[in-house]
């Protein structure tokens, strides 16, 4: 008589399937416009596909370097440079990931050992807790409130441990929609100066930020830049989020050691969408450069045809979310009532409190504008019924 499979123990027993697949599958089962998972629906530049195209037929098919290819670290490099005052060494500070989410974990996974404190912001980006987990770090989180969900500098302050190793932020933020300023970045460094912490920076909306001063990139920061990784996506920048290729920029040291978890996560990342992805940086930069304003256009749109409904806005300095405020609506947990809005009003939207560990009683759902005009138009009809 076969004895039965063994079942694995879990090394990540609660996660389940993602609320994005959930709402995505919801969505398409009842023919739901999809404004809950983060993607375009449009597509990305013309002239990056002609150029991927090009590549694969010249024969661009086989490994890139390890680090990513020269051509694209030197235009991150120099696109780095322009925005915030500081050029990276393309060669030993720049590294080409399978996407951000690549990025956020090799460089969790290179700095975090077991027994290690973690500071993250929630409601926080859901892949920094399995992450921080697998490596045997313990997460502590501080809660931001709404409206502003600014940090509380002196609980910040509090939090940090002999054990504190390393703080996790996102500007622009998702799914709050907010910006850190230049005074964030001095309220961080003067917290951790003293201490030997390392900062990782999600910085994926980075050319997607409506905040009065531009985006304030860790990298700007002459100490923190020292002691922080910065990570970026393409996918974001250039609506082609299934390319996954990201990237992350930190010092020599710290960048030697997210490519020792790279070369054994990944190895190498896509070689022509690497090749066509240089060439578009060099030839077009106004389009990251107009990226803003392109955005800032649809946000105003949506946030004008939902201006006769039941819903409150909040203020949204970055990324292509919005939250709105339900209250007026409906009583129902913010995961009841995105799953009732999918069903009975034709619109998927994400709830807020999935982004927290601790329990999140307001009543906020995520809102995508990343789309097409005729699909925000047709969304918010459906909303401003309710």
């Amino acid at each position: 008589m076969n004895s039965p499979a063994p079942i694995p123990e879990s090394k990540l027993p609660t996660l389940g399937t993602t609320i994005f697949t959930q709402m995505s599958a919801l969505a398409q089962q009842h023919q739901a416009i999809n404004l809950s998972q983060g993607f375009p629906d449009f597509d990305g530049p013309g002239y990056l596909k002609e150029r991927l195209n090009w590549h694969v037929s010249q024969g661009a098919n086989q490994y890139a370097p390890m680090t990513g290819i020269a051509p694209l670290r030197q235009a991150i490099a120099e696109k780095t440079a322009q925005l915030y005052g500081w050029q990276p060494d393309a060669e030993s500070e720049v590294t080409i990931t399978a996407g951000a989410t690549e990025a956020l974990f090799a460089a969790i996974s290179a700095l975090v050992r077991p027994g290690d404190e973690v500071i993250c912001f929630d409601p926080s980006y859901d892949s920094y807790a399995p992450a921080v987990q697998l490596s045997g770090g313990e997460l502590k989180r501080i809660t931001l409130q709404p409206p502003a969900f600014k940090v509380d500098w002196q609980r910040f302050a509090k939090l940090l441990s002999a054990r504190t190793r390393l703080v996790i932020l996102n500007t622009p933020h998702n799914p709050l929609a907010t910006a850190w300023h230049a005074e964030d970045m001095q309220q961080l460094w003067a917290a951790i100066a003293e201490h030997e912490i390392y900062v990782l920076s999600d910085e994926v909306y980075e050319h997607i930020c409506f905040a009065k001063g531009g985006h304030a990139s860790v990298l700007a920061h002459p100490q923190l830049r020292q002691r922080a990784i910065a990570v970026s996506s393409f996918g974001k920048t250039f609506h082609m989020t299934g390319w996954k290729v990201g990237y992350c920029v930190a010092s020599a040291a710290l960048s030697a050691e997210v490519r020792k978890v790279h070369q054994y996560l990944t190895f190498s990342v896509n070689t022509p969408a690497q090749l066509a992805l240089a060439d578009m940086l060099r030839a077009n930069p106004t389009h990251w450069q107009q990226l803003p304003a392109f955005y800032l256009a649809k946000r105003d749109r949506f946030v004008q045809a939902l201006a006769n409904s039941r819903l409150k806005i909040l203020p949204c300095a970055g990324t292509y979310f919005l939250l709105a405020d339900y209250s007026a609506i409906s009583d129902l947990d913010d995961v009841a009532f995105c799953r009732w809005l999918t069903e009975h009003a034709g619109v998927a939207a994400i709830p807020l409190s999935v982004f927290c560990a601790e329990p999140f009683p307001h009543k906020l759902i995520r809102l995508c504008f990343a789309k097409q005009d005729a699909t925000l138009d047709a969304a918010a009809e459906r909303l401003c019924q309710l």
